[in-house]
């Protein structure tokens, strides 16, 4: 098991959750589906905002895109309409169709009332993606419909796993091995308590410009050697929180996950497709044909956001460090005969001390 930043003594702001990752939010789980073998390196991220509830209810929802180099489907009708209906998915930029029709099927035999042969009901699955192929052939096609049941079905809560798990197995980021991390907050807005998460999928920038709490980490480490030093690649960032948010307000929560990935030393190069969504479980309402004609919806009033957009740039930015700590050393498929390293944790932990930036142990 890997340390994560906080089991080395990195102390980032904000109090965590039980787990520190996403599955603090109440009733949310995540699944993986990993493929490993000799040159293949992919997956599948599975997030379930509602658990394995038998109703399908949608759920509010708004998505930013800082930088649009990559793909997250479905995002035109959460701009538009404020929800989306299911899991929300990870996987690598080729396997996005792949993903998005095995996730189609899985809903129509989980939820078979809400498909009913009388009933004309449409979803517009979220399916995300990064690049991963420097360690992965990904133009094998590798990811099937069995990897995607694979992920929904072990979906749970509790820990989760990190770096090269699911959709991030063959992900880089900072020049190191990247791929999955997550990290949570506790949160009280307007007198309101809750939580909020993140899970993030790193597969975005450069060697020189990893920064840890303010300190340039990357500046004092090693370059990377030829093209890894360039800032390539993509950051997905999933947030969900119980605190009541209507669609506009967690558009305005999904865009403060550009300032966790700003914290960590990247600034969205034209390479990079950052692509970030924020959920609600609160406010559970029908399908929308099955709606009275007036919902009566809670939520918290703009003037006491402030906690939650910092909870949110806090939480990204220690998923990313989380994702970092957790990768492997792993070989490149292409060019073939690299190994992209693991960020030494020691090391890191003697730089931060030597700035004074160090927690207890």
């Amino acid at each position: 098991m890997h340390r994560r930043a906080r089991a080395w003594g990195i102390s980032f702001p904000g109090e965590p959750g039980p787990e520190n990752a996403l599955t603090d939010v109440p009733g949310v789980l995540v699944g993986f589906s990993s493929i490993r073998r000799p040159g293949v390196a992919t997956g599948v991220t599975a997030v379930l905002p509602r658990g394995r509830q038998g109703a399908l209810e949608p759920v509010w929802a708004g998505a930013c895109r800082f930088n649009g180099n990559g793909e997250m489907t479905g995002t035109h009708w959460i701009r538009d309409a404020g929800y989306f209906l299911g899991p929300l998915m990870i996987t690598n930029t080729h396997a996005v169709g792949m993903v998005h029709h095995a996730v189609l099927a899985w809903m129509i035999r989980h939820y078979p009332q809400s498909f009913a042969s009388d009933r004309h009901l449409w979803v517009m699955p979220v399916v995300a993606e990064t690049y991963d192929g420097v360690l992965n052939d990904i133009n094998g096609l590798h990811v099937r419909e069995e990897h995607v049941d694979e992920a929904l079905q072990t979906a749970s809560g509790g820990p989760v796993a990190e770096g090269a798990v699911g959709g991030g197995t063959g992900m880089i980021a900072y020049g190191f091995k990247g791929g999955t991390g997550t990290a949570s907050r506790r949160v009280t807005a307007g007198g309101v308590t809750g939580v909020l998460g993140a899970l993030v999928q790193a597969n975005h920038g450069a060697r020189s410009s990893l920064t840890v709490l303010g300190v340039p980490v990357g500046a004092l480490l090693e370059p990377a050697p030829g093209d890894a030093s360039l800032e390539r690649g993509s950051l997905i960032v999933y947030i969900g929180t119980d605190l009541p948010l209507l669609p506009h307000q967690l558009q305005r929560v999904a865009r403060r996950a550009v300032i966790g990935m700003a914290r960590t030393g990247a600034f969205g190069s034209h390479h990079s497709g950052d692509l970030f969504l924020a959920f609600s479980v609160a406010n559970p309402v029908p399908l929308p044909a099955e709606q009275a004609p007036v919902l009566n919806l809670k939520s918290l009033s703009d003037e006491y956001l402030d906690p939650i957009y910092s909870a949110a740039a806090e939480s990204v930015e220690e998923a990313i460090i989380n994702a970092l700590l957790a990768g492997e050393p792993t070989p490149t498929v292409r060019p073939p005969g690299r190994v992209i390293p693991a960020l030494d944790g020691e090391r890191l932990v003697q730089i931060l001390r030597e700035h004074r930036r160090l927690g207890a142990p």
